[in-house]
C-alpha cells in the first residue's frame, strides 16, 4: 500500500445517517437476475454480496414493491414473507463479513410485460416503451401500459411504504427510492411519459408530486434517516425524454430538501454539469454520486480518479457499479494500485448461475 493512495479522501471514513462508513466507496445497485422466478433472493446472491462486503455501503439491487412493478424475469421483490426471508439470508451473510446494506425499491412502470409478471404494466400515461423488452421467452414487443388511476397511485404509494418496512424487517439498514433510469417514478417526471392533465401531470410542480409522495410515505414508514432517493438527470434510458431537466431537479430537490433524508444519489453524475452543480448547491445533506465510466472497459484504477473528481465537486460518497461487480476485492485493489478485473459482458445479466457472478478472482486473501 502506498502512502499517497491510502491517504486520499475517498478512503476516509464518513457518516451516513446512523451509519459510520469505513470509507467513501459505495457499491451501486446492479440488477443481475439471479433471484427465483417468484423474486426470492437465492443463496448464490448471499455469496455474491458477502464477497463484496468491504464496500463502505452496499446498495442492493432493485427490488419491486408489488407484483405489477416487476420489470424482467428473475429480479428480486420485497412484498411477501418469502422475499423478506430470502433477503434476510443475504443481509446476515453481509453483516457476518462486516458489511452494511440498504435496499433499492424500484417499480418498473411501463418497463414490464404480462409474459413476465402476468399483469399489464401500469404507468402515468398509456405510452409504451419504444423498444422490445426481455421476458422469459426472450425479447418481445412492449405493450401499452394501463394509465394509473387515482386509486392506483394511492395503493402504489402504500406499497412502497410497506416494502420499506419489509426491508427493515429483512435486516437492511435502510432503503433507496428509485426515481431514475426510466422506471415508474422517472416516468412521472418526464414529459414524454407523463401526459396527464390531473394533479400529477403538466407543470413541473405536478410531475414531481408522485415522487415526493412516495418518498414521504417511505420516510414516514421507516424514518427519514433510513431513506435515500436516486435520480438520473438527463438520462434517456428506457425511452425517457424529461424535458426541462434544469427545472425538474431544482424543484424536486427543493421539495425534499427539508425532509431529513439520509442522502440523495445522483446517477451518471458529471461534476461539470450545471444540473449536478445546482443539485449540490441546493441539497443540504449527504450526496452520493455515481460517475460515468467508459462503456468499453473499467479504468485501470477502478474508477478512483473519476470518484476523486466528484468528491472535489462536492459529492460526499462515490457509488461504483461495474468495478464492484468484477472485483469483489475492489477496495484492496484501489488501495494498493493492483490491476482490476474487467467485466465479462456475456454473463452480465440474463444467464443466471455463478459464472460471471461469484467467480471473479480476488487478490486479497481476506476479500
Amino acid at each position: 500500500m502506498t502512502h499517497t493512495t491510502a491517504s486520499r479522501k475517498i478512503f476516509e471514513p464518513a457518516v451516513l445517517g446512523a451509519l459510520t462508513l469505513p470509507h467513501r466507496l459505495v457499491m451501486a445497485p446492479l440488477t443481475r437476475n439471479r433471484a427465483t422466478p417468484e423474486g426470492v433472493p437465492t443463496p448464490l446472491m448471499a455469496t455474491y454480496y458477502a464477497q463484496r462486503a468491504t464496500a463502505g455501503l452496499i446498495i442492493a439491487e432493485a427490488s419491486t414493491p408489488n407484483p405489477v412493478g416487476q420489470t424482467y424475469p428473475d429480479i428480486t421483490a420485497i412484498h411477501s414473507p418469502a422475499h423478506v426471508e430470502g433477503w434476510r439470508r443475504v443481509t446476515e451473510a453481509v453483516r457476518a463479513e462486516g458489511g452494511r446494506m440498504i435496499l433499492q425499491l424500484q417499480h418498473g412502470g411501463r418497463v414490464g410485460h404480462p409474459d413476465t409478471s402476468g399483469l399489464t404494466p401500469v404507468a402515468p400515461s398509456p405510452v409504451p416503451l419504444p423498444e422490445t423488452i426481455h421476458t422469459p421467452a426472450g425479447r418481445v414487443p412492449s405493450v401499452v401500459p394501463r394509465e394509473m388511476t387515482a386509486e392506483d397511485i394511492r395503493t402504489t404509494v402504500a406499497d412502497f411504504a410497506r416494502a420499506a418496512r419489509n426491508a427493515i424487517e429483512a435486516g437492511f439498514e435502510g432503503v433507496e427510492v428509485h426515481s431514475a433510469n426510466g422506471h415508474l417514478l422517472h416516468q412521472f417526471l418526464a414529459e414524454n411519459t407523463n401526459r396527464r392533465t390531473d394533479a400529477y401531470g403538466g407543470p413541473v410542480d405536478r410531475r414531481i408530486r408522485f415522487v415526493v409522495e412516495v418518498t414521504d410515505a417511505v420516510a414516514e414508514a421507516v424514518g427519514p434517516e433510513r431513506v435515500g432517493l436516486r435520480v438520473s438527470p438527463g438520462n434517456t434510458v428506457n425511452g425517457i425524454k424529461e424535458g426541462a431537466t434544469g427545472a425538474i431537479y431544482p424543484a424536486l430537490v427543493g421539495a425534499l430538501a427539508g425532509r431529513g433524508l439520509a442522502y440523495l444519489h445522483v446517477g451518471y453524475a458529471d461534476p461539470d454539469s450545471p444540473v449536478f452543480q445546482r443539485i449540490r448547491k441546493d441539497w443540504p445533506g449527504t450526496l452520493i454520486a455515481n460517475p460515468v465510466l467508459p462503456q468499453d472497459r473499467i479504468p485501470d484504477d477502478g474508477g478512483l480518479a473519476h470518484g476523486e473528481r466528484l468528491l472535489a465537486a462536492g459529492a460526499d460518497l462515490i457509488a461504483l457499479g461495474r468495478p464492484f461487480l468484477a472485483n469483489p476485492d475492489l477496495i484492496h485493489r484501489m488501495r494498493t494500485g493492483a490491476p482490476v478485473n474487467q467485466v465479462r459482458d456475456a454473463y452480465l445479466m440474463y444467464v443466471g448461475g455463478a459464472t460471471g457472478y461469484t467467480d471473479y478472482p480476488t487478490l486479497d486473501p481476506g476479500a
